[in-house]
């Protein structure tokens, strides 16, 4: 397999505190830099969506420290670091549940998701089409399978 290196100015990359209330600040970045590359709104809720849900669950979750990164060349990729070694679960949540539908929905909204361990911790990472997906509008029935 080769590698090349990108362009400095097709990735950005984010030191996010582990504080909830950082998760707004980093969707306001990601959502600054696709308007500085020209990314369409669609795609641009698209990637807060991601961001915020896959922000929130490093912070809550995964542990320090934890990165922002989004990387612009064939597709949109948007990767969250952090250190905890736990692998997230895709689950369906019940209509009575608080919680559990934001993995749902990141697999749903974008083409390809995934998890990468490295020795300090995982990166879960998504690959957004820049023709994005309609929303779903009702996660609870068996129109959008896993």
């Amino acid at each position: 397999m080769r590698t090349h290196v990108l362009p400095g100015h097709l990735v950005a990359t984010w030191e996010i505190p582990p504080d909830p209330g950082e998760v707004a600040d980093a969707r306001s970045s990601a959502r600054d830099k696709l308007a500085e590359w020209g990314v369409a709104d669609e795609t641009t809720f698209v990637v807060e969506l991601v961001v915020s849900e896959l922000v929130t669950n490093a912070i809550r979750y995964g542990g320090s420290p934890v990165r922002l990164r989004l990387i612009r060349e064939d597709e949109l990729i948007v990767e969250v670091s952090d250190g905890g070694h736990t692998s997230p679960h895709l689950r369906r949540a019940g209509m009575d549940d608080e919680g559990g539908r934001g993995l749902f929905l990141v697999a749903q909204m974008t083409e390809r998701w995934g998890t990468r361990y490295t020795p300090t911790g995982k990166t879960i990472w998504t690959e957004v089409s820049e023709t994005a997906r309609p929303m779903p509008l009702d996660l609870t029935n068996d129109e959008f399978p896993l």
